[in-house]
């Protein structure tokens, strides 16, 4: 019994404190407010993010790099040069992957952003990237000149005929694609790079278009120029020349091992 009073007596006293302190809060009190996220709070943010994106982008994790360099844009509070820089791990991530057009479109991006924006040579003189940043710059160059009124400055024939021939490509339109980069090749592009990206190009529209034996050949023709020429990881993955161009690289690698031991003394 005694212990059955004690038990009512606590819980009464626990009741009565509960009741006081409700009585010590106004029914009208204002709620606790949350604390105010700031536009510098979201511009360090963005900044953090893209810091974060380059570094796994040196570090090889692409994907993860794709969703902090495109987080840290969609605040829209990074400075121009920033943007830029976000813009242009984009394209590499894009023009790593074989996304040529995606890899384009940000280049582009960066350049309407900043003026200013530009690679280091070593990112220009890059084989994967840097012929499509030097196309679009030509591009923008040539668009910013039409508009001012001013003369356009054309490439020389060959390296326009692969440009044209490169938009046909991404555009779909492998025949005239095909046949564009046909005759940039044999106009005579000076670079080594853009003769192995009119070659590789035409031969995938050829394989695409289903002409294999074409499309084989076309890629043979590539080690004439580039002994040591491969697709990149994404490039060689692709179902429709995956089987043509290892047959295509072997017999090549063939062919040259056979020189090269008429060669030897």
């Amino acid at each position: 019994m005694r212990f059955l009073a004690a038990l009512r007596r606590a819980g009464a006293i626990a009741i009565a404190a509960a009741l006081a302190s409700c009585a010590l809060v106004p029914p009208d009190a204002p709620k606790p407010v949350a604390p105010q996220i700031t536009e510098d709070t979201l511009r360090a943010r963005a900044r953090e993010q893209l810091a974060t994106g380059i570094k796994l982008h040196e570090a090889g994790d692409f994907d993860g790099a794709l969703k902090s360099l495109q987080a840290s844009l969609d605040h829209g509070l990074l400075e121009k040069p920033d943007q830029g820089r976000a813009r242009k791990y984009l394209a590499f991530i894009h023009c790593a992957a074989a996304r040529e057009a995606q890899c384009a479109a940000e280049f582009r991006k960066a350049f309407e952003i900043d003026q200013a924006f530009a690679l280091t040579p070593a990112e220009d003189g890059h084989p994967v990237w840097g012929p499509v940043y030097r196309t679009v710059r030509a591009t923008l160059i040539a668009e910013r000149e039409a508009a001012q009124g001013k003369p356009k400055e054309s490439l020389p024939k060959a390296e326009q005929m692969l440009v044209d021939g490169l938009v046909k490509y991404e555009a779909g339109e492998f025949p005239e694609a095909l046949k564009l980069l046909d005759e940039s090749f044999k106009e005579g592009l000076k670079d080594k790079k853009d003769q192995v990206r009119a070659l590789k190009h035409a031969a995938f529209c050829l394989c695409l278009m289903g002409r294999y034996p074409a499309c084989r050949a076309g890629f043979i023709r590539i080690y004439d120029v580039d002994p040591d020429f491969d697709l990149t990881p994404a490039e060689s993955g692709h179902p429709s020349w995956t089987r043509t161009f290892a047959g295509a690289k072997a017999q090549a690698k063939r062919a040259l091992a056979d020189k090269a031991r008429k060669k030897a003394p």
